[in-house]
């Protein structure tokens, strides 16, 4: 949600995901079958593995499983199937916020940039490639924000200290709190200006990434 609307993107690949079940499967539990059914059962399963499984591409396909078991019709090679076209979507359909390009282009002459993310998309399928210097994916290893310790692993990537590493994200709890507990400075990139009923403060509050370079100090006219 921090450089690409996640939400939309997840529900229209589990469209184009739940057509094919149907196509597969055209019986009438199969036929009532909702996308907000299909995200409850991949929700529920993840977290029944969390801490064992690390791989969100593995617990997708599961979770695909335990739809078509929920429909009753078990079949792991229609699992695969449909596994394989939602992440056709999940990667390929991607658009960009209008921010994020222009906003990279300032940037990156004065600073390193990187990708820290309890997802799994790599850059080079949403079309960021050759855009960060470093990428922290928790599942690759195995601790997720907002954990303390993959801030320090980020860190060292960047080869910075803590205190040197501004991180931007749309979670009030996962990236703001987060990066604060670990000692790095947070950016709460709240696009749609939603009120914050908690206790985290945000070093910084910005509607749009192209406020990042004037908090850094940069020219944001060149935006």
């Amino acid at each position: 949600m921090t450089l690409w609307d996640f939400l939309k993107v997840m529900r229209h690949s589990l469209q184009h995901t739940l057509a094919e079940l149907q196509k597969h499967v055209p019986t009438l539990r199969a036929l009532k079958l909702t996308i907000d059914e299909m995200i409850a059962i991949r929700n529920q399963f993840a977290e029944e593995v969390k801490g064992k499984i690390w791989s969100l591409e593995e617990i997708r396909r599961s979770a695909f499983e335990r739809t078509l078991e929920h429909v009753g019709h078990p079949d792991k090679d229609l699992a695969a199937h449909l596994n394989a076209i939602y992440l056709k979507h999940r990667f390929e359909d991607i658009e960009l916020y209008s921010d994020v390009i222009p906003t990279f282009d300032v940037l990156a002459p004065h600073y390193k940039l990187g990708l820290l993310s309890n997802g799994n998309t790599y850059p080079e399928r949403c079309g960021l490639e050759d855009r960060f210097a470093f990428v922290v994916f928790s599942q690759d290893v195995q601790v997720e924000k907002p954990d303390p310790k993959i801030f320090e692993i980020t860190a060292q990537r960047a080869g910075c200290e803590l205190r040197q590493l501004l991180h931007v994200g749309d979670s009030l709890e996962n990236d703001v709190a987060g990066a604060q507990n670990a000692g790095a400075q947070a950016v709460w990139l709240n696009r749609e200006g939603v009120p914050n009923d908690t206790e985290t403060r945000p070093d910084y509050e910005i509607g749009s990434l192209t406020e990042i370079p004037t908090i850094l100090g940069l020219d944001r006219r060149k935006l």
